[in-house]
């Protein structure tokens, strides 16, 4: 029986996607702009969560203006990651032409646009927070689950974004 080579094994097609840039288009002193910015909408959304549950558990008003600031602040946040990462998939063609990148981009608009539906609900009526505010919140939680996760993939699997040195 006749060993395969590695050349044998190796995916036409991956090896032309691996062959275009990868590198980040907005980056400052090399750090993507995109990857630092998203830790704020990230840990808004979940502070939302907890906000709201400590209004659940204590139905002090103050949780309820909190609310309001982290839920807004989240949103805002997001989008301004959101227009660097779709400015980085649209330049970027070894971003652009990767499944995971679309699905992190599909999940992070839909993660924007509840984020922006849970601060609009805050902003017309605080008092529907309990259930419907905490409902987004949690579908917010989940959301930013899905789009970090596919995030993640694309950095540590795909290592999209990454500007290593010749020396590195």
């Amino acid at each position: 029986m006749a060993e395969t080579s590695e050349t044998d094994t190796v995916n036409p097609v991956i090896e032309q996607l691996e062959e275009k840039d990868k590198t980040s288009a907005i980056a400052v002193a090399g750090h993507p702009l995109h990857a630092m910015s998203v830790h704020f909408p990230i840990a808004l959304v979940f502070g939302t969560l907890a906000v709201d549950i400590f209004y659940w558990f204590s139905a002090d008003p103050f949780w309820l203006r909190v609310g309001v600031w982290t839920s807004g602040t989240a949103f805002l946040a997001g989008v301004a990651a959101g227009i660097v990462g779709t400015a980085e998939l649209l330049l970027v063609a070894g971003i652009r032409a990767r499944a995971a990148s679309w699905a992190h981009a599909i999940a992070a608009i839909t993660l924007i646009s509840v984020a922006g539906a849970n601060w609009g609900l805050r902003l017309i009526d605080p008092d529907v927070v309990l259930p419907h505010g905490m409902l987004l919140s949690v579908l917010a939680a989940v959301l930013t689950g899905v789009a970090g996760w596919h995030g993640g993939k694309l950095i540590f699997d795909h290592g999209i974004g990454l500007m290593v040195s010749p020396k590195d």
